[in-house]
C-alpha cells in the first residue's frame, strides 16, 4: 500500500459517519467573528496604520501626490542610493527628481545583481491599519517577488486612503489568492537564541512607507 492510498483510507474512515445530507464545511463554521476592531474615520484608520507601521519599526512618510517624485528622491539621496530596482507598471514620474540608475525589473536579474542594488521602489496591493502590515501581489507596479527581498532599502508607496482597509478580512477580500502575496509587517527582522534583534536576514534591512493622499504632513519615525 502507497502513503497516498494509506492517508486517503484514514480520510474516508474519519469521514464514514458523516451523511451526504451534512452541511458542507464552508456551512458548518460559523463566520460571524468582527471584520475590524471598533469604528474609525478614514483619517483615523490611515493613522493607525501610520502608527504601527512605525511600530514596526518602518519609516513613515507622508506628502501629496504632486510632493511624491521629490520625497522618492530625498529619500533614496539620504541613503547615498545610486541605483533603484524598479517595477516595469511603475509610474515614471515617481523617480523624474531621483539621480539614481534606474534597474529594471527582469526575468534575467540573478541575486547577485540585485545584491549589488541600493534600493527599490514599489506600490502595493493593499494596506492593513489594524496590523501595519503592507501586501504586494506582484503587479506591474509592484514586480517580482525578489526584488522586494533582495535589495537593503525598500521604498513602498501607499496611496491613501483608496489602498488603505482597516483589517485582514477586508484585505483578503481585494486579493487574488493565486497571485504571489507578500506580506510585509516592518523590516526583515529575526532573533537569535539570545534574543538579540537582527534585521535584513529575509529581506530589506530598511523599509520606508510612503502614504500618499491629499494633504502633506510630517513625518512619522520609529
Amino acid at each position: 500500500m502507497s502513503s497516498r492510498e494509506r492517508i486517503l483510507g484514514r480520510v474516508r474512515r474519519a469521514l464514514v459517519d458523516v451523511g451526504p445530507d451534512e452541511p458542507s464545511y464552508d456551512q458548518a463554521v460559523p463566520r460571524d467573528y468582527l471584520r475590524e476592531h471598533g469604528e474609525r474615520s478614514v483619517a483615523e484608520t490611515v493613522d493607525l496604520l501610520a502608527e504601527n507601521l512605525a511600530d514596526y519599526r518602518a519609516i513613515v512618510h507622508r506628502c501629496t501626490a504632486e510632493d511624491l517624485p521629490a520625497t522618492i528622491a530625498g529619500m533614496l539621496a539620504a541613503r547615498g542610493a545610486k541605483s533603484v530596482a524598479v517595477p516595469p507598471g511603475l509610474d515614471p514620474g515617481w523617480l523624474a527628481a531621483a539621480d539614481a540608475e534606474r534597474i529594471p525589473d527582469r526575468a534575467e536579474n540573478t541575486p547577485h545583481e540585485l545584491d549589488q542594488v541600493d534600493s527599490v521602489v514599489t506600490a502595493c496591493a493593499v494596506a492593513v491599519a489594524e496590523t501595519g502590515t503592507i501586501v504586494l501581489d506582484g503587479g506591474p507596479d509592484q514586480g517580482r517577488r525578489r526584488i522586494t527581498l533582495v535589495p537593503d532599502h525598500h521604498i513602498c508607496v501607499v496611496r491613501v486612503p483608496e489602498q488603505v482597509v482597516s483589517s485582514v478580512p477586508q484585505a483578503l477580500e481585494r486579493l487574488d489568492p493565486a497571485r504571489p502575496l507578500t506580506w510585509i509587517s516592518g523590516p526583515s527582522a529575526t532573533s537569535d537564541i539570545e534574543l538579540d534583534r537582527v534585521e535584513g536576514v529575509h529581506g530589506p534591512r530598511t523599509l520606508e512607507v510612503v502614504l500618499v493622499g491629499g494633504q502633506a504632513s510630517a513625518d512619522v519615525t520609529s
